[in-house]
């Protein structure tokens, strides 16, 4: 069983698993592949100069990896995020190939797509960002109405940037940490001499 498994795979996504996974969380993202930062340039994310969506998908990505992230990527239509149920104290996902996973936690970072969230019974509400239709209706630490199921960047209702939802991801996570800990987690590392 995972502590937490992440949907999506994006800045929010990959951000969330950063934080989980440097934390010493056993961590899995489930990602489609869809992320509309694939399709970006980027000259506005900080402490990046101008990049392609892909690239800082990918630096994510291994960012994450680095810390012992798995992930489990394809097409959407291998990989989508089906059902989700709560019992005895695990979360159990299930995939449109038939897989299934089991984790304490998920954090939903799938972007601009609440169909995951809507077919799984999670509260959705009117997004406000252009565009952007449906959101999950989460606290501002990103709890939604299920227990143990968190929404982080733009599904969540944070703006669409890529500096914002990769934040939000960061958030996320450490608040998700800090629940699993029992404890306020802070991850601050200093500069090695």
């Amino acid at each position: 069983m995972y502590d937490v498994v992440i949907i999506g795979g994006g800045p929010a996504g990959s951000s969330a698993a950063l934080f989980t996974a440097k934390a010493g969380k056993k961590t899995l993202v489930i990602d489609s592949d869809q992320s509309v930062t694939r399709r970006a340039w980027l000259d506005n994310h900080y402490g990046a100069p101008s990049i392609s969506g892909p690239d800082l998908v990918e630096t994510g990505k291994k960012q994450a990896q680095k810390f012992g992230a798995e992930y489990v990527q394809g097409k959407a239509t291998k990989l989508k995020v089906t059902k989700l149920t709560a019992a005895d104290g695990s979360i159990s996902i299930e995939t449109e190939d038939g897989a299934s996973y089991e984790a304490v936690h998920v954090i939903i970072a799938t972007g601009m797509f609440t169909d995951f969230a809507e077919a799984s019974d999670i509260r959705t509400k009117p997004g406000t960002e252009p565009r952007i239709k449906t959101i999950i209706d989460a606290t501002p630490e990103g709890r939604t109405s299920v227990d143990n199921v968190w929404a982080a960047g733009t599904v969540a209702g944070v703006s669409m940037h890529t500096i914002i939802t990769a934040g939000d991801g960061a958030k996320v996570a450490i608040n998700v940490i800090s629940e699993l800990n029992g404890t306020r987690y802070v991850d601050h590392d200093v500069l090695k001499a």
